[in-house]
């Protein structure tokens, strides 16, 4: 058995013992420093409840979507058993209609819709 499964099924086994029953999930990426939490704190800001915004993903790409509430940081546990904080967003896309669901880390830059709301430096 690999040394990182070895880690995961305890990081599990710990869960098990110390989380039953509380609402705590699970999260690939978790963070615990001041300079990041404020990072992703500064992001969920900027998303309106029900507002039209342009999002800039982390890999460059850009999408519209309407958030459906703003979400807010919660605590996580990672892959590792490590607790940090990280936050989920629903968007809804204006064009299908269709739900999806981001980890706020994996939003580089949140820009409003409204031109009374966008800067006209971008």
């Amino acid at each position: 058995m690999s040394a990182r499964r070895s880690r995961a099924r305890a990081a599990a086994a710990w869960r098990n013992r110390h989380y039953a029953g509380s609402m705590t999930q699970l999260a690939d990426r978790v963070y615990r420093d001041a300079a990041q939490i404020e990072r992703l704190s500064a992001l969920v800001a900027q998303l309106p409840d029900a507002g039209l915004i342009d999002l800039q993903l982390i890999d460059g790409s850009w999408r519209a979507a309407v958030v459906v509430a703003r979400p807010s940081l919660q605590t996580f546990l990672d892959p590792d058993g490590r607790e940090g904080v990280n936050a989920i967003v629903r968007i809804d896309d204006p064009a299908s209609g269709r739900s999806d669901y981001l980890w706020i880390d994996e939003i580089a830059r949140v820009r409003p819709v409204r031109s009374s709301e966008r800067p006209f430096t971008d």
